[in-house]
């Protein structure tokens, strides 16, 4: 069977987005697995993603009935209830994307995007992205997320998915790229 991208329908799938996120946390793995495979930095309770999925469930790819990659949405309104979303949300709201302040724009927030290690290389990240796009493009001009500069991996993933970099921040010890999919 083929991994399907798709959005997530239920708790148990949001719970199986938990279980990927604590098996990829930088603070689980060694320096060495975080330079070599990538890793997710914020850490979500399962409640959180419970209420980010009430308000706009994520995109998940599935293979035979498991989780193995999930990109996190989020909106500003409901981003302000976590402290690391609420401080992107405050920085982006202060930049222009040619020429157009972002506080004015309709866009939403990648709150996380993982692929099971198991599943990476095969393009899937792109892939939950580009559904992404279809789903929300008619809401949301543009969708907004931010990327550990140490996270090599992710970076790559995210240009090689055509966002670009807004600009580069400093927070929580460690520096941030700020990137943007346009959706026009």
């Amino acid at each position: 069977m083929a991994v399907v991208i798709r959005r997530a329908t239920s708790p148990a799938e949001v719970a199986g987005i938990k279980a990927l996120q604590n098996a990829n946390l930088a603070s689980r793995l060694s320096e060495a697995e975080r330079a070599a495979a990538g890793f997710v930095t914020a850490e979500y309770s399962l409640e959180f993603l419970l209420a980010m999925h009430e308000e706009t469930p994520a995109v998940i790819a599935m293979d035979e009935g498991v989780v193995v990659g999930y990109a996190l949405v989020t909106t500003r309104e409901l981003g302000a209830s976590h402290e690391l979303v609420r401080s992107l949300v405050q920085a982006v709201d202060g930049f222009e994307y040619r020429g157009l302040p972002l506080g004015a724009a309709r866009y939403v927030l990648c709150g996380q995007l993982c692929v099971a290690k198991t599943h990476r290389g095969q393009g899937l990240a792109g892939g939950m992205y580009a559904h992404f796009r279809e789903a929300l493009s008619a809401d949301y001009d543009f969708l907004v997320t931010d990327v550990d500069t140490t996270n090599w991996r992710s970076s790559q993933a995210h240009r090689k998915a055509g966002f670009e970099v807004l600009a580069t921040l400093g927070y929580g010890g460690a520096g941030w790229d700020v990137v943007i999919q346009d959706w026009r």
